[in-house]
């Protein structure tokens, strides 16, 4: 499976795929960044670096299902919405909101970022999302939602005190004021947050005060961080966080998109974590060129270990990159029940279904390949991308056919279908820069679904346009995630493999 980058290099993104909404904290040498995950389970993931630059996921936050509770009722890009992470008095704190029905703001804690976390702690008296703890010099703790506004929290047991006042949110007439993060640098006390919504029109603006409570003074420079209205290859640059590098220098971490194309262009990896180098001038942060190649760094580069491409399913859980929709109970989804397979057992009858069995691995490379070893003769199953229940593509066996199916909006279509021995098989998917000519009206990409054949030959069934699983068509919050499913009975996986194919 694909690491976040290869070794020896050292690029922008520094998460790719699928990874909105970054926050980090620094404890010793060490990094942790944490992220959204919205509709799928489990919840938060959570990476460690040296370097800022090279990340390693090390596990998952919300890992357990008396944590995280995401009903099939609850919307596609609902769910877990925007971390904060911190790091405070020996212990791990996140704050974050669970956007459903009955769900709110809880907290969590742990002595070791890696887990167990805590149960969480409900915080009814935080309102909205996009929560943040900051401590003062003297212990009292801040929390700071979107909006922006504040109150005082015992992050111990979730208990306010006083009703949230309305703090300092943006420019004027500024769209949704949100992603707020506090923090006391120097003599000043800054509140960082995003604005101009999470599209084309986002930004990062900042303003600083006497007090963690304000009056807050913005920045002149305002907004801070914004690639609106610019070729820039990287848009929808926002929701940030800073944090301090090896070498003491300033930095910020920040999602951003890598829309492709022709007009509007269209993204369909999902908002994916940058970095960028920050200067103060006069006491305010200056942020530096967002750029591909990060290898200049003036410190040393801490390359994590290469991830395997290919998972053999030979260990009794799955890896934490693993996720699946909503949940994932045990008798569904498991790899002890064959040993070297991944088991899933079917309750809803497609991937149409808020309760799909799918355990699946957000893509991260631009143009890629995804192949499984499939034994359906016990049912119907395969391997999808989705984008959410109304947008997926699939090339799905059962004990005597094969089929493509695609899903867009309203539409569900069986776009080819074919006869194939009996026996397990090889489907396979790639992902692909379209062929020219190209032109305003070109895709982002292709996307083939067929079979491999036992010399290693692809078969193609069908290519499929990638623009219509993609946020500028299908909405939300969320990218692709590439994975095997169950819709009938019970399916066996003996591996999955995914290989970056460059772009």
């Amino acid at each position: 499976m694909p690491g976040q980058n290869q070794p020896a290099l050292a690029t922008n993104p520094v998460i790719s795929g699928f990874h909105p909404d970054p926050s980090v904290c620094r404890v010793g040498d060490d990094y942790y960044l944490a992220c959204s995950s919205f509709e799928y389970f489990p919840g938060v993931p959570l990476f460690h670096s040296r370097d800022l630059v090279h990340w390693r996921q090390i596990g998952n936050v919300l890992d357990r299902p008396e944590q995280l509770r995401l009903p099939a009722s609850m919307p596609s890009s609902g769910g877990i919405y925007a971390p904060t992470l911190r790091h405070h008095d020996g212990r791990f704190w996140l704050i974050v909101t669970n956007a459903r029905e009955g769900g709110g703001n809880l907290i969590v804690t742990a002595t070791d970022p890696a887990g167990p976390w805590s149960d969480p702690i409900p915080a009814p008296g935080v309102p909205g999302i996009d929560p943040d703890l900051a401590w003062d010099e003297d212990g009292t703790c801040w929390c700071t939602v979107a909006g922006v506004s504040q109150v005082r929290i015992d992050p111990s047991t979730g208990e306010t005190y006083g009703n949230p006042r309305a703090l300092w949110s943006g420019g004027p007439g500024a769209k949704a004021p949100e992603a707020p993060h506090l923090y006391r640098i120097g003599v000043y006390w800054y509140l960082l947050i995003a604005e101009g919504g999470t599209e084309r029109g986002h930004g990062v603006s900042i303003a600083r005060g006497r007090t963690p409570t304000g009056p807050f003074e913005p920045c002149p420079a305002n907004p801070v961080l914004t690639h609106r209205g610019t070729d820039h290859p990287v848009q929808n640059t926002g929701h940030a966080d800073l944090v301090q590098a090896p070498d003491g220098s300033w930095w910020m971490v920040f999602l951003g998109v890598r829309p492709r194309g022709g007009i509007p262009g269209w993204h369909v990896l999902g908002r994916e974590t940058f970095l960028a180098p920050v200067t103060w001038e006069h006491g305010w942060p200056v942020v530096g060129q967002v750029t591909s190649d990060l290898s200049a760094l003036p410190w040393p580069l801490s390359p994590a270990p290469v991830e395997e491409r290919r998972d053999d399913f030979g260990l009794s859980e799955l890896g934490p990159a693993w996720i699946s929709v909503r949940d994932r109970p045990a008798e569904l989804c498991t790899t002890k029940e064959r040993p070297g397979w991944l088991t899933l057992r079917a309750r809803g009858g497609s991937l149409d279904e808020p309760d799909a069995v799918f355990a699946g691995r957000r893509q991260q490379d631009l143009a890629c390949r995804a192949r499984t070893l499939v034994d359906p003769s016990e049912g119907h199953g395969g391997l999808a991308v989705r984008l959410d229940e109304r947008h997926h593509y699939a090339i799905e066996a059962s004990g005597t056919d094969v089929r493509v199916i695609a899903r867009v909006g309203s539409l569900r279509t069986v776009v080819a279908e074919r006869s194939v021995p009996a026996g397990p098989l090889v489907l396979a998917l790639t992902i692909t820069d379209p062929p020219p000519p190209h032109g305003p009206c070109t895709g982002p990409d292709v996307v083939s679904l067929g079979i491999e054949q036992p010399d290693g030959t692809f078969t193609e069934f069908a290519a499929l346009d990638g623009r219509y699983l993609s946020t500028e068509v299908a909405g939300g919050f969320t990218g692709r995630v590439i994975g095997m499913y169950a819709t009938e009975g019970t399916v066996h996986f003996d591996w999955f493999d995914y290989e970056p194919l460059g772009g």
